[in-house]
């Protein structure tokens, strides 16, 4: 999953996956991570995931409180246990940190902070939190955030709730917080269409991480 040309740290590939399953994503995911070396670009996955709850490493088996009929896997990357469902959009970050001079609380950061610049845009007042990552208005959670590095290289990534049903969310306790309230872009008068919300966010990600020469690309080069 590598390419044989140069690869400076200033490229980057914005991949659209469109719906797709939870787990043949990660499993992706883990594969070009493994897979690359020095020359293998930088990416973002954008992916709207058909429903399942995610377990991350530190996820306790307590804050899934009647999941259903809905999957729960457990998986690589950091924080507890969240949702993610039609109507969210998910970013995936395939990022060379080591290339980038980056370190993982600097990567966390100008994720937060982008998400914060993005829901500008549309009048929404938005804040991180130093003791619990991810993004908030007034109280309510609107963009949950999770990581894994491996090799010096990231990946997994974010969820901003866009346009979807957040009942599901009540059969959690999200990111491990009894009685966190979620919220979306549609509740505040936020536009609803998942494309027009990807494109200002990677423009914005891409801009603060330094990224020069973007390319955007659909599906998997395999496909």
């Amino acid at each position: 999953m590598s390419n044989n040309g140069a690869a400076p740290a200033n490229n980057l590939v914005i991949r659209q996956l469109n719906r797709r399953d939870y787990e043949s994503v990660w499993h992706a995911m883990q594969d070009y991570t493994d897979s690359r070396d020095a020359q293998s670009r930088d990416e973002i996955w954008l992916v709207e995931h058909d429903p399942i709850f995610t377990q991350g490493q530190a996820g306790k088996e307590e804050h899934l409180l009647f999941p259903g009929d809905i999957p729960v896997v457990k998986v690589d990357r950091g924080g507890q246990v969240t949702y993610h469902g039609p109507g969210q959009l998910v970013a995936y970050f395939l990022l060379d940190i080591r290339r980038l001079k980056c370190g993982v609380r600097d990567l966390v950061t100008h994720i937060e902070q982008s998400l914060v610049e993005l829901l500008n845009i549309y009048d929404i007042k938005a804040y991180p939190k130093p003791d619990a990552p991810g993004v908030y208005v007034d109280g309510k959670k609107i963009a949950s955030l999770g990581l894994r590095i491996r090799k010096g290289c990231s990946f997994h990534g974010l969820a901003l709730n866009v346009d979807m049903d957040l009942d599901p969310f009540k059969r959690i306790n999200p990111c491990g917080y009894s009685g966190l309230e979620m919220i979306q872009i549609n509740d505040l008068s936020g536009p609803i269409e998942l494309a027009a919300v990807e494109k200002s966010l990677t423009k914005i990600i891409a801009q603060r991480l330094g990224y020069i020469n973007l390319e955007h690309v659909t599906g998997f080069t395999h496909e």
